[in-house]
């Protein structure tokens, strides 16, 4: 589908696992349902690491995008994960996803092997150049060990088809520098929160909207807190942030997907299983995480 606008609250979806660990499709298919009709999700982003990435062989990466894509039914925009350390996957998986009908594609910073500014840029660029699709880079040093910095940032985003970026650089200093320069270019480029519990802020310093895992759990509020900033009503976009930053805290109290995924079999919807190396909740956390998802009303 045609998209201009990528402002708004994207969903990194779950990938759910039956219990002999295989992809829970008919489960996906409802999630894509429940994230778009009750969580109000403005794009959908299957095989992040919400969606368990690493642990997917290439062709069950194939199969969720491509289920995803077809439950989504033009309803909203598919941000295609196809990020990887090696260039040259990253190449065919962006590939594969443009033919499958993807609207863009996610680009996590090569991650492990931690290349330099100048190689960030030959990476990024060598993707782009082989696909149409506009391209969203995923900023996220905690877990790539290499930081995208605004100078490079502002070389990507010369490149005609990288449009924007997933902030999860968990640094506010580093967002407003971004916000900054970015404001100024001749094209548009959109800076999404991938820090969730600094959306926020981020919104309120001109951001464009968050590609957020908490958006499972609290989806309508983060799209009510967007609404409430673009008519400048701060304080109701305040008390939405306050109000929900527990369960937010809560949902990162155990490394991303595992308190999403327990939240979302707590509320009823499709989850399954988490596939080693990530195990379910200790039960003090999951009873934390319970205490705070029924605080907000949510089971």
């Amino acid at each position: 589908m045609a998209q201009d606008n990528w402002s708004g609250i994207h969903i990194p979806i779950i990938t759910p696992f039956k219990d002999d660990y295989s992809i829970d499709e008919d489960g996906l298919r409802r999630l894509v349902d429940y994230c778009i009709e009750e969580q109000k999700a403005d794009g959908l982003v299957p095989c992040g690491t919400t969606g368990e990435s690493p642990t997917l062989s290439h062709e069950e990466h194939h199969r969720v995008i491509e289920i995803v894509i077809k439950a989504a039914a033009g309803r909203v925009p598919v941000i295609a994960g196809t990020g990887s350390n090696s260039t040259r996957e990253a190449i065919a998986m962006t590939k594969y996803a443009e033919q499958a009908g993807a609207a863009a594609s996610l680009q996590v910073t090569p991650y492990y092997n931690k290349p330099e500014q100048h190689g960030l840029i030959a990476h990024f660029e060598a993707v782009a150049k082989n696909t149409s699709l506009p391209i969203i880079l995923y900023n996220i040093p905690g877990r790539t060990g290499r930081l995208i910095d605004v100078k490079t940032m502002l070389e990507l985003a010369k490149i005609d088809n990288i449009i924007g970026v997933k902030d999860a650089a968990a640094n506010i200093n580093q967002s407003m520098a971004l916000l900054q320069v970015t404001r100024t270019l001749s094209k548009k480029f959109y800076v999404l929160s991938g820090e969730d519990a600094l959306t926020y802020p981020l919104l309120c310093l001109g951001g464009d909207g968050a590609i957020a895992a908490v958006a499972h759990v609290i989806g309508t509020e983060l799209h009510e807190m967007m609404q409430a900033i673009a008519r400048s009503d701060y304080k109701t976009a305040q008390d939405l942030h306050f109000r929900t930053l527990d369960v937010v805290n809560a949902l990162f109290i155990e490394t991303n997907p595992v308190p999403v995924k327990t939240a979302m079999e707590l509320m009823g919807q499709p989850s399954g299983k988490l596939r080693l190396p990530l195990v379910p909740m200790r039960p003090e956390t999951r009873e934390h995480l319970r205490k705070c998802l029924q605080a907000l009303g949510k089971i």
